[in-house]
């Protein structure tokens, strides 16, 4: 079974090469998709035997469609890696053992992912493990149209999980996650604006068949309830949960830092910038109108419905390239 793996970058000099190392020994074809890298990213990509290209960024999920939609894919199976991301070795030992006497009615596997932060895997407050489909037969997947929280998702058949380690390890120092969060946070505050005020399509196609139950049910609850929870309330709740009841405060001084940045802080930080938002087009009522001026405060070419595209259906194996 041929493989390609697919990885977006910009500015990864630090982890590109950690990552094409850790998938050679099972994949065939690495195609690196950067945005602009003035770091040598490229070169490294290039020196260790991937194809690179260049395209405009505009979110993660568009890009990485874009990727899936033009290049030239010669593998059978699909990869989606981030460049700070590793498959190690007992689970490039896995797919390589296992992906060939996979069923056909088999489309897609699932990986289990963990988080290393401060150089320390955090095991606890329900950051371990987190399951996420990021291996597809080619023609099968597709990247979910989202601003935040994109996952890929399959039609025409089944999913499975593999058990063997694959972890986010990104090297980079407090003041980056910082700054990525702060970024992430306006993505997903779009998002939460658009489940409100019903601004553009939003991409549905996230459910256990498509993806993983870990995933679909997670979705489920923050749209259904936690964002219909003031972020006053819910960001405290959602800290206390992780850090006590799923116990998170088993990780250390390193898993406190992580467990209160990115459980509570983060979390807070995508209310308060949706309380600013909503304040700020609280007086519009044309949805191209509040498009165009969230467009002018995020940075991020908004559309409305009436001007967008129709999602495709993900169950629809005829499914059309989304550019």
């Amino acid at each position: 079974m041929s493989i390609t793996a697919i990885i977006l970058t910009y500015n990864e000099a630090l982890h590109i090469a950690r990552a094409i190392r850790s998938i050679q020994p099972f994949v065939d074809q690495v195609c690196v998709v950067d945005s602009g890298s003035t770091d040598g990213t490229t070169d490294i990509a290039q020196r260790l035997g991937a194809e690179v290209c260049t395209h405009a960024f505009v979110n993660q999920a568009r890009q990485f469609q874009w990727a899936l939609d033009t290049l030239d894919i010669r593998g059978e199976w699909v990869l989606r890696l981030d460049a700070d991301e590793i498959i190690e070795p007992d689970l490039a030992q896995e797919i390589a053992t296992k992906l060939p006497g996979l069923p056909a009615d088999v489309v897609g596997v699932n990986l289990k992912r963990k988080h290393i932060f401060m150089d320390r895997w955090v095991r606890h407050g329900g950051r371990y493990p987190l399951v996420m489909l990021r291996l597809w037969r080619h023609g099968h997947g597709r990247m979910e149209n989202r601003w935040m929280d994109e996952h890929m998702v399959v039609w025409g058949g089944r999913t499975v999980t593999f058990d063997g380690g694959f972890a986010d390890h990104n090297l980079n120092d407090l003041a980056y996650f910082i700054d990525k969060h702060n970024r992430y946070a306006t993505r997903e505050a779009i998002e939460v604006l658009n489940q409100r005020l019903g601004l553009f399509a939003r991409d549905e196609a996230l459910n256990a068949h498509s993806a993983s139950f870990q995933a679909s049910s997670k979705r489920w609850v923050k749209e259904r309830i936690y964002n219909r929870i003031p972020f006053t309330v819910s960001a405290a709740l959602y800290f206390v949960w992780r850090y006590v009841f799923q116990l998170g405060f088993l990780d250390g001084r390193s898993g406190l830092v992580y467990h209160f940045l990115q459980g509570y802080w983060y979390r807070f930080l995508v209310g308060a910038q949706v309380m600013e938002l909503e304040q700020a087009v609280a007086h519009l009522s044309d949805k191209a109108a509040i498009c165009a001026e969230l467009s002018r405060l995020t940075g991020h070419k908004l559309v409305p419905q009436s001007e967008a595209p129709t999602t495709p259906d993900v169950d629809d194996q005829r499914l059309a390239p989304r550019h």
